[in-house]
């Protein structure tokens, strides 16, 4: 079997540094995907340190490093702190998530991420998940479709585009990446199309794996896991992600409405490290275009 191909890691040694290393602690990389961040991770630990990394795609063990320090856990990362805990693992001193897709999962044709091949249309970064994205195209409501566009994809026009999706499928059921691009162009002009298409295969990706809600879950469980002064850094792609990482450092939960004591101060669970999210040099974007929408936060657990 081929070893899958990845992309390199972004913002890697800028990532590692934010995690503010202790040789000998124990450290999450809960998007584990090819390994660059797990391999600088484990460089600069000590033969005390441990290294927990989550990937729910089965592709990714094929890049697991013959480390007695690292354990791969294959599960999705809204289990985190269940997961650490059948490992004796209640508090970490760090926690690195780059919420990215990885180029492996997007140059796979067969699995059905991009429109840049004819394939099913699946998207599941966990092929043993039910959902699909045939299942969304053809089976959600007109509404459904709309808003999930408008959401996920922040796309234009996304009420023609499900209204043309829901008469398009009525014909015949749309089962291709090739059919919902077409679907796509016959919506948008040339000069929008490639964006489009984008867009609304970005949102099917978002909906078929529940990012949003595994990324709420995730964040929610982040400041019983980290220890005082642990660190938690997470790099994201569009601002949906954003957003919700920059509420839970700013106000210690997704609402962005922090608790208040009896007295009516706030309590702030996260110190942010920096003021504005780090982004990649203009030399890594020209090396790794896929870095080129990241950005990265840090907060120290207080």
């Amino acid at each position: 079997m081929e070893t899958p191909q990845y992309h390199n890691a972004v913002l890697c040694n800028e990532a590692v540094d934010a995690l503010n290393i202790t040789p000998n602690g124990t450290y999450v990389d809960v998007t584990f995907g090819g390994g660059g961040h797990s391999a600088e991770i484990l460089r600069r630990l000590g033969e005390g340190g441990r290294l927990f990394a989550f990937d729910q795609d089965p592709d990714a063990a094929a890049n697991c490093p013959n480390d007695s320090r690292f354990t791969l856990i294959p599960q999705n990362f809204r289990h985190l702190q269940r997961a650490l805990r059948l490992y004796g693992v209640k508090q970490v001193n760090g926690i690195l998530a780059d919420f990215g897709v990885s180029s492996h999962q997007f140059d796979a044709a067969e699995r059905g991420f991009s429109f840049r091949f004819d394939a099913a249309l699946d998207m599941r970064m966990n092929p043993d998940t039910p959902l699909h994205a045939a299942a969304v195209v053809n089976e959600y409501d007109t509404e459904d479709l709309k808003q999930l566009f408008s959401r996920y994809g922040e796309l234009p026009r996304s009420g023609t585009l499900a209204r043309v999706i829901a008469e398009e499928r009525e014909k015949h059921p749309i089962k291709t990446t090739e059919q919902l691009a077409e679907i796509i162009d016959g919506v948008y002009g040339p000069k929008q199309r490639n964006s489009a298409k984008a867009q609304a295969f970005q949102a099917l990706r978002i909906e078929v794996n529940d990012e949003m809600g595994a990324l709420a879950d995730f964040l929610e469980q982040v400041e019983a896991v980290l220890m005082p002064t642990g660190r938690l850094v997470c790099i994201t792609y569009h601002s949906l992600e954003d957003r919700m990482v920059k509420h839970l450092i700013r106000s210690g939960n997704l609402n962005d409405e922090p608790e208040r004591d009896e007295f009516g101060k706030r309590l702030l669970p996260y110190k942010a490290i920096s003021r504005k999210p780090i982004v990649p040099s203009m030399q890594e974007i020209e090396t790794n275009p896929r870095a080129r929408s990241a950005k990265m936060r840090i907060a120290e657990r207080v």
